[in-house]
């Protein structure tokens, strides 16, 4: 029985070690597709394809037969930007159906952390003091979701299981509408969802359209005091727009998962305010195997001509 022909592609990322993180997986997954290092790569024009994270400028420019531009996650900005990519190349991104998971267990975690004042009880028993909170119920307590991608759907889906009363903006209703949540689309749509919400949470993907939602219009349909959960993409937020906010008390914190510049500068302002939550790009991630099953499976298809099921419509952006 004849060996198949092997598919050689090449990691492409300025902030993570590709090969650390998903080399060992992919080895496992499948020996006739081939990944280098850009160091190790002996000739350029047999790499077909690139798995990237937030590839350099001129990543992509020593490969001339380069077909296939693929994403570790479900971000695909950095790709449909970059000024270097072929015009003809594909783009694919993995689709981790636990990081969907992962990623409402975030947003759940942030919701539920101010709800019940699991702040507050931390400080009092530190203090040595009972101070039982005041509840509400999760019915009376509006929450806003932007986007209902697989991620937002998963959001959505655990904050109904909850009992809160969950509006999700999207760009139409879907086909497989979720028991319990009011959806919002059109022109409006987003307003439509955050008017009197106590909670904003953005698991958007970041398109022309996209970027910059999160600004000072927006955050003033929210019911005074409410809490930002920006999970989505950096470019989403205008910064002054928030701190905006924070200081008339329109919104009382935020939680921020993502930014601009990643890994955030030691020295931004963000550190060191009380009313912020900062953490390192965490709230999902792909998992090794995961991504080598996908991304052997797209480059066996890139190589035989076939449909690449993780591929992206570059037009819609996602």
């Amino acid at each position: 029985m004849s060996q198949p022909t092997p598919i050689h592609g090449v990691y492409l990322s300025d902030s993570h070690d590709l090969d650390a993180i998903y080399g060992a997986a992919l080895r496992a997954a499948g020996t006739d597709v081939i990944l280098h290092q850009p160091e190790a790569v002996q000739d350029p024009d047999q790499i077909a394809f690139a798995l990237c994270w937030v590839p350099g400028p001129q990543a992509f420019a020593p490969y001339p037969n380069l077909r296939l531009a693929m994403s570790i996650g479900a971000g695909v900005d950095a790709l449909l930007g970059h000024p270097g990519l072929p015009e003809g190349a594909a783009i694919a991104r993995v689709r981790d159906p636990h990081q969907a998971d992962l990623m409402a267990g975030f947003a759940l975690h942030e919701v539920l952390r101010d709800e019940r004042g699991f702040d507050d009880m931390a400080a009092d028993q530190r203090a040595a003091r009972w101070d039982p909170a005041p509840m509400r119920a999760p019915a009376s307590v509006k929450v806003a979701v932007l986007g209902h991608g697989t991620m937002g759907r998963a959001v959505a889906k655990g904050l109904s299981a909850l009992g809160f009363d969950t509006h999700v903006a999207c760009r139409s209703t879907p086909e497989a509408p979720l028991e319990g949540v009011s959806y919002r689309t059109g022109a409006t749509g987003m307003q439509d969802a955050a008017r009197g919400a106590a909670y904003l949470i953005n698991v958007l993907p970041l398109t022309a359209a996209t970027e910059n939602v999160l600004n000072a219009d927006l955050f003033a349909c929210l019911a005074p005091g409410a809490r930002l959960i920006q999970i989505g993409r950096g470019e989403h937020l205008v910064e002054g727009d928030l701190m905006a906010a924070l200081d008339s008390g329109q919104l009382a914190g935020a939680t921020l998962d993502v930014f601009r510049q990643e890994p955030l500068p030691a020295d931004h302002t963000y550190w060191a305010d009380a009313r912020l939550r900062i953490t390192p790009h965490v709230a999902s991630d792909t998992l090794p195997d995961v991504v080598a099953t996908q991304v052997i499976e797209t480059a066996r298809a890139l190589r035989d001509g076939a449909p690449l099921a993780y591929g992206i419509d570059r037009a819609r952006g996602y």
